[in-house]
């Protein structure tokens, strides 16, 4: 049971943090820099305070693994800044695909290493259709798309950034809740550092935010809603599954990216880019229903 909430909240949070992209689009005098660096910035400073009696109560803990929480804030705060320059370099859908779809082959990789998971069979075929559906995704004949982003290569090699972060931060997180930290600690602790290390970035990069309501309307639907609510969602997640399960389970983040572009921002999807979706969603299942039986 404790299982199957874990996956929900995740792919609760994985809707969320669907709408970023095409959120951003609203805003487009703002820098991907400071979009980033506001939202994940606001959003882990937030989950921090709300986090701060179970930080207190296990600060004991946390400096006794301190070296997690350094490599998580690091990863935290390098995160966005990629992710939505990878958005705003290649497209909406590119850029969610390749940052979200990387992740998990990046996570697996990660905790191999630590000797942390041992991949099954059916692992290895979800997550194999998985990465060939964000390939197909991401490489689909769209000349619209080419047309109008000039630097997909960039944005892709971004996107890749972004997915490994992604994986590293999941990783710490789980590993300080392995070591007895409480969740909401953990979490809070990682993002509420991550996002005193963007507050910089945004003091830099902000000079436009209060020009416009829709502006400021934007930057604060990012901290509040995807990353404040979505990241409470997915570190409630991330205590019940593995870190492999849950960024694998976050493919699903892509293809709401994908839709939502195409229904608003006006983006275009081939039909292999379409099969490329349905690849993801196979792989979705495939994996969920995997760690679910095994566990």
């Amino acid at each position: 049971m404790n299982k199957s909430l874990g996956i929900l909240a995740v792919i609760l949070a994985s809707l969320l943090w669907g709408t970023t992209g095409t959120a951003a689009t609203f805003a487009p005098m703002l820098s991907p820099l400071f979009i980033g660096a506001f939202a994940m910035g606001i959003g882990g400073i937030l989950q921090c305070g709300l986090a701060i009696s179970y930080i207190v109560k296990n600060r004991a803990l946390l400096r006794l693994y301190y070296r997690f929480l350094i490599v998580g804030a690091l990863a935290v705060a390098i995160y966005p800044l990629a992710f939505y320059s990878s958005m705003r370099l290649s497209g909406v859908t590119i850029g969610t695909a390749v940052s979200i779809g990387s992740a998990p082959i990046l996570s697996a990789i990660i905790e191999y290493r630590s000797r942390d998971f041992i991949p099954t069979k059916q692992w290895v075929i979800g997550s194999a259709l998985g990465i060939i559906g964000m390939s197909m995704l991401v490489f689909s004949d769209n000349s619209a798309t080419t047309i109008q982003y000039n630097h997909i290569s960039l944005g892709i090699l971004l996107g890749l950034v972004a997915g490994f972060t992604y994986a590293l931060y999941s990783w710490t997180a789980r590993q300080l809740m392995l070591k007895k930290v409480n969740s909401k600690a953990a979490m809070g602790a990682t993002f509420g550092c991550g996002g005193l290390l963007l507050i910089p970035v945004m003091l830099i990069t902000g000079a436009v935010f209060f020009d416009s309501w829709n502006n400021i309307a934007v930057g604060f639907y990012m901290a509040l809603i995807p990353m404040f609510l979505g990241y409470l969602c997915y570190g409630y997640g991330l205590s019940k599954i593995p870190a492999s399960m849950a960024t694998t389970i976050t493919l699903l983040e892509p293809v709401i990216a994908a839709t939502l572009a195409m229904l608003i921002v006006g983006e275009t999807l081939s039909l292999i880019g379409w099969v490329g979706m349905l690849l993801i969603f196979i792989c979705l299942v495939m994996v969920s229903l995997s760690n679910i039986t095994k566990n």
